[in-house]
């Protein structure tokens, strides 16, 4: 399939280090004992082709992984309809702007709209 790995017996948890939505998961997650591998998309970044999984794993168009409400997004960015490899390039260089904290385990994977998000994966 593609570049990102998954387990059943743990939780790949993407998100930005700077979030509280992410602090709050993984305080949560740390608390209710849930195996969790960390990767902080300030400090790792991740290809296009794990960008596109992610997207595809949740039924995502690209352009939908970007967060447009984001203030780096509105200071720096004007909504485009821009091809895929823009989009790439766009979160890239800017990956605060990414819809995030996104949680994976096995198959299973969700975007976390609130910590306690996480025990439904």
């Amino acid at each position: 399939m593609g570049e990102i790995s998954t387990s059943n017996r743990q939780i790949t948890l993407y998100y930005s280090s700077k979030s509280i939505r992410a602090k709050q998961t993984l305080i949560y997650a740390k608390a209710e004992g849930l195996p969790i591998y960390e990767i902080d998309i300030l400090k790792n970044k991740l290809t296009g082709t794990q960008l596109v999984e992610l997207a595809d794993r949740l039924n995502l168009e690209l352009a939908d992984l970007v967060n447009q409400q984001h203030p780096a997004y509105k200071l720096k960015f004007e909504h485009h309809n821009l091809s895929t490899n823009d989009w790439i390039k766009m979160i890239q260089h800017n990956p605060e702007i990414m819809k995030q904290p996104i949680a994976l385990r096995g198959d299973i994977t969700i975007l976390i709209e609130t910590p306690t998000d996480i025990i439904k994966i």
